[in-house]
């Protein structure tokens, strides 16, 4: 069982930026991937960027260029930097574990809200 917390979330201006953090309860320097994903109210949650245990990246074309997923593995946390913030950006965000291909592991979620 991988336990995940979330911190970062908060209400942030247009234009402006916020780093997500994600700290899990053990290793995860061989994990398959950690991610973060995004439900926004009425819609489906849905990836927003992914570290491999290959070093890759993935992101959603929506935020690429704006957003950027790093992992420290000696403090088995991933970030989520977040710039250029649109109120679009609007939505829960949560931290996925993903060990291997049959295990998946949620954080409870981080509310960020992007408004004037």
């Amino acid at each position: 069982q991988v336990q995940l917390v979330e911190s970062g979330g908060g209400l942030v201006q247009p234009g402006g930026s916020l780093r997500l953090s994600c700290a899990a309860s053990g290793s995860i320097s061989s994990f398959n991937a950690m991610g973060w994903y995004r439900q926004a109210p009425g819609k489906q949650r849905e990836l927003v960027a992914r570290s491999l245990r290959s070093g890759g990246r993935n992101y959603a074309d929506s935020v690429l260029g704006r957003f950027f997923i790093s992992r420290d593995n000696a403090k088995n946390t991933v970030y989520l930097q977040m710039n250029s913030l649109k109120p679009e950006d609007t939505a829960v965000y949560y931290c996925n574990a993903n060990p291997d291909l049959t295990h998946d592991y949620w954080g409870q979620g981080t509310q960020v809200t992007v408004s004037s």
